[in-house]
């Protein structure tokens, strides 16, 4: 039979190990256009409280998937930030020059 404890690992297995391939595509591709920067923002907090309430009930299942996922999640968070901030630097129009 399958302990509780053990089904929580395959849980966190599972969630933990499909953020894996899109880490790995935006970092080899740098692109971050399609995916939502509310929403990873939102994400990230949330795995990062669910990580506070694992440590808190010292459940090593919630710790240790959500410790991988605040990771993988905050990398891909990261450079969605870096690549908005890029486009609006990008947009913004240049100074002129005077011409004396």
């Amino acid at each position: 039979m399958l302990s509780i404890t053990t089904l929580g690992y395959i849980a966190a297995l599972c969630t933990t190990c499909s953020f894996v391939p899109q880490v790995l595509h935006i970092l080899k591709t740098r692109d971050t256009q399609s995916i939502s920067l509310a929403m990873y923002s939102i994400f990230v907090t949330g795995v990062a409280l669910w990580l506070i309430y694992g440590l808190l009930v010292i459940d090593l299942p919630i710790i240790i998937a959500n410790a991988i996922t605040l990771i993988l999640a905050s990398i891909i968070l990261i450079l969605k930030v870096k690549d908005v901030a890029t486009s609006k630097q990008n947009c913004l129009p240049k100074p002129a020059l005077d011409k004396a």
